[in-house]
């Protein structure tokens, strides 16, 4: 099938949730991608921080094959040797003292925020459930996920929203602080915010989020699903700031092309 075809087919077939490029992509190897037509692009997208290593890496390609020939599905019933090996490389590499696993950022999003809310529950009891994140923000597209996203351009049409989020502008300490309440059980940033626009945040700004976080017993909670895994010369963006989440969240790279979460845990608290 060539581009107009494919394409065609997908306006005939496939849900209009995403504004796609008028050409179908076939293939690709390390930089660069070809389209049904044959055409060759450099991809300077990278599955927006999926493929850090390329397209098609070798290494990659080759595990994938050898995995597919030995088991494909396992529920968790039972303990997977890929599985339980990867949650000690990132435990070993990381603040973090446990890994869970799950398919996508907003997954991995989803389950920060139950996390947060259930150690605030076992602590305080109920009613402690609000989280804090930024404008122009960006945790998922599943809808809490999406409540938590602070940008009502993809929150429109989706009311009601799951309750217990609250936005403050990034890098503003003040108006983090002003936003903490007694229902207030953890804070949820990018440590660089991505879709919203690259944002950086200033020098001091995460030291003084994790000291907020210390003052007042919230989860600090690092979404660095599209900052993890090397993406900012460091294998985790926190590691620029000199502190300690109490968890972060991984997708995207973790997997490069295959789909896979993570949300992993320790930092502060026991």
């Amino acid at each position: 099938m060539n581009n107009e075809s494919i394409v065609k087919m997908g306006h005939d077939y496939v849900m209009n949730t995403y504004s796609r490029h008028n050409f179908a992509l076939v293939r690709g190897m390390g930089s660069y991608v070809w389209d049904a037509d044959g055409n060759k692009y450099l991809d300077m997208v990278a599955g927006i921080a999926v493929n850090n290593i390329g397209h098609c890496h070798p290494k990659v390609v080759e595990a994938l094959r050898e995995q597919a020939g030995m088991f494909l599905h396992c529920s968790n019933l039972y303990w997977i040797e890929p599985q339980v090996k990867l949650a000690k490389l990132l435990v070993e590499n990381s603040f973090a003292t446990k890994a869970f696993f799950c398919n996508s950022g907003a997954e991995a999003n989803e389950a920060a925020i139950k996390l947060a809310r259930k150690y605030s529950y076992n602590k305080y009891g109920p009613g402690r459930a609000d989280i804090i994140s930024a404008a122009n923000s960006f945790h998922g597209r599943t809808l809490t996920a999406l409540s938590a996203t602070g940008q009502e351009k993809y929150q429109k049409g989706f009311a009601p929203l799951t309750p217990g989020f609250k936005y403050v502008p990034y890098n503003d300490l003040m108006a983090l602080e002003e936003a903490v309440g007694k229902k207030t059980c953890a804070i949820l940033l990018e440590p660089l915010q991505g879709e919203g626009g690259v944002n950086v945040p200033d020098p001091g700004y995460m030291k003084g989020v994790r000291d907020i976080c210390d003052k007042h017993d919230l989860l600090l909670m690092l979404d660095e699903v599209q900052t993890g895994l090397g993406r900012t010369g460091k294998l985790f963006a926190y590691e620029h700031y000199g502190i300690i989440p109490d968890l972060i969240t991984l997708a995207k790279g973790l997997g490069g092309g295959v789909p896979i979460g993570a949300c992993i845990a320790g930092g502060t608290r026991n």
